[in-house]
């Protein structure tokens, strides 16, 4: 690592640590105001036992686990198996529930394919955010298209799932036929864009407080998950009105409240910023089509990031929606699936 590098990590913890303090003298004066309602919030955490029925709806596919040299995955799978591979890899806080209108959309042409990636829901839970790199991240898909029985496959990913696909693009072309990328920037523009852009740092500041041990999972589980409530259905960045339904944010409180539910995708965030993933340098050009679909309603990301990413690919469609948010793949699912099947259908 060079000296730059340890000067961004040491500036980021200590941002981390100021972020983490606001939070905490936060949740200490809404104790003092209201600790009637805030004992509430406390206590109110619902058990989960039973899988909800959506996650078992046979029409999204068939539930399997794979296991790979160190850690062993959940997955659905739909479609023929002699049919070419699409691989669905999902972000945060998400799991493979997210691509249900995918699995179902593209199960006839494909064998369609939605990971939980380590340390998310059904999947195996690594401890240490060291075992949640990038290097370990792209190895677990090298390793999971041959042991679903293909060579290739088209990677699809979104926010987090998209820095994954982008870093598998670059590093193992010879196994992506093509590439689609939802929301996520390309990782050689992300850091820069973020030191020179004040508005882009303003939106990353969960990234920094996720940086703090155990105050983060505290948080996004208080007053049963509603955290996850609010960033699916809430006003400011939310989904569309009706798109996500009380069974569909059952299924996601299902899914992070298992042991250490937040604590893997968590690990995500503070392994990238202690490592070199937000320094990419050197990077090989992507040779492969690739797509990136853009929700334009994005909280998190600003609408100039998709289009810096003309320099690393040289056969690059975008494609924006502007009445989308952050989860494009299920706020307007149809205008994102047609995307995907007219860039599936160019010869290139």
């Amino acid at each position: 690592m060079t000296a730059a590098h340890y000067l961004f990590v040491a500036v980021a913890h200590m941002i981390a640590v100021i972020i983490g303090l606001l939070c905490a003298l936060s949740l200490l004066w809404r104790c003092i105001r209201h600790p009637f309602l805030f004992f509430k919030e406390e206590t109110n955490k619902k058990k989960r036992d039973v899988m909800p029925a959506c996650l078992n709806d046979p029409t999204l596919g068939t539930h399997g686990f794979i296991h790979l040299e160190h850690v062993k995955l959940h997955y659905v799978s739909n479609g023929d198996e002699s049919k070419p591979l699409m691989l669905l890899i999902h972000g945060f806080p998400e799991f493979w529930y997210s691509w249900r209108f995918q699995l179902r959309a593209f199960s006839k042409d494909y064998r369609v394919v939605a990971i939980d990636q380590r340390g998310y829901s059904e999947s195996e839970k690594p401890n240490g955010y060291s075992n949640y790199s990038v290097d370990k991240l792209v190895s677990d898909i090298k390793q999971l298209i041959p042991a679903l029985g293909h060579r290739s496959a088209v990677v699809v990913g979104h926010d987090w799932g998209g820095a994954v696909a982008w870093a598998f693009a670059m590093r193992h072309q010879d196994m992506v036929d093509k590439l689609i990328v939802l929301n996520c920037p390309h990782p050689s523009t992300f850091r820069n864009y973020l030191r020179q852009h004040f508005e882009q740092f303003k939106r990353s500041w969960y990234m920094f407080l996720f940086q703090i041990p155990h105050l983060p999972e505290y948080i996004m589980s208080r007053d049963d998950y509603r955290s996850i409530k609010e960033m699916f259905t809430g006003k400011r960045g939310g989904v569309k009105v009706g798109t996500v339904s009380e069974d569909d944010l059952e299924a996601y409180k299902y899914a992070f409240s298992r042991p250490g539910g937040f604590t893997g995708p968590l690990n995500f965030y503070r392994s990238a910023m202690k490592s070199n993933m937000l320094t990419v340098t050197n990077v090989p050009k992507i040779q492969k089509p690739t797509l990136i679909v853009w929700g334009c309603k994005d909280m998190a990301l600003c609408e100039e990031l998709p289009a810096l990413a003309k320099d690393y690919v040289t056969n690059l469609t975008i494609q924006y929606i502007q009445d989308a948010s952050h989860w494009v793949q299920m706020d307007t699912p149809d205008i994102v699936n047609e995307h995907m099947r007219d860039f599936l259908q160019e010869i290139n």
